[in-house]
């Protein structure tokens, strides 16, 4: 048995495991779908989602949104809230990197000691968010 992972999902894994799961690499595919890992994902994603679905770059995930709460539980997955250390730490990092969804998700990775589950490669500027995909 291996060692059980606590894994934080980026959005479009949080998306692509939840409606293509195909999209997913192989590797982040089986961690999500080991019962044994601790899946989180952040109220962060949802607004992510909720705020590109209101600026058109998310057409039809109108449904995402209003079933957020079942879709993270039928994943299996807790519910990570934005904290103020959370806050604070995103916004010192050292990192030219600007968009606010993934400086969060990268101050949750690093302050809960999570794997960031993304195919995004920017994260791999932070030696200190270790990243699965």
């Amino acid at each position: 048995m291996g060692c059980v992972m606590r894994l934080l999902l980026d959005t479009h894994a949080f998306l692509w495991a939840a409606q293509e799961p195909a999209k997913l690499s192989t590797p982040a595919r089986a961690a999500i779908e080991d019962s044994a890992n601790q899946l989180f994902v952040s109220a962060m994603s949802v607004f992510e989602i909720a705020n590109k679905h209101r600026l058109g770059k998310l057409p039809g995930f109108d449904l995402v949104v209003a079933s957020y709460d079942a879709i993270v539980g039928r994943l299996g997955a807790d519910h990570l809230p934005v904290s103020a250390s959370h806050a604070a730490l995103a916004g010192k990092f050292d990192w030219a990197h600007r968009d606010p969804f993934d400086r969060i998700l990268a101050a949750q990775a690093s302050l809960d000691d999570l794997q960031l589950v993304t195919v995004d490669r920017v994260f791999a500027e932070l030696p200190w968010v270790a990243t699965l995909w």
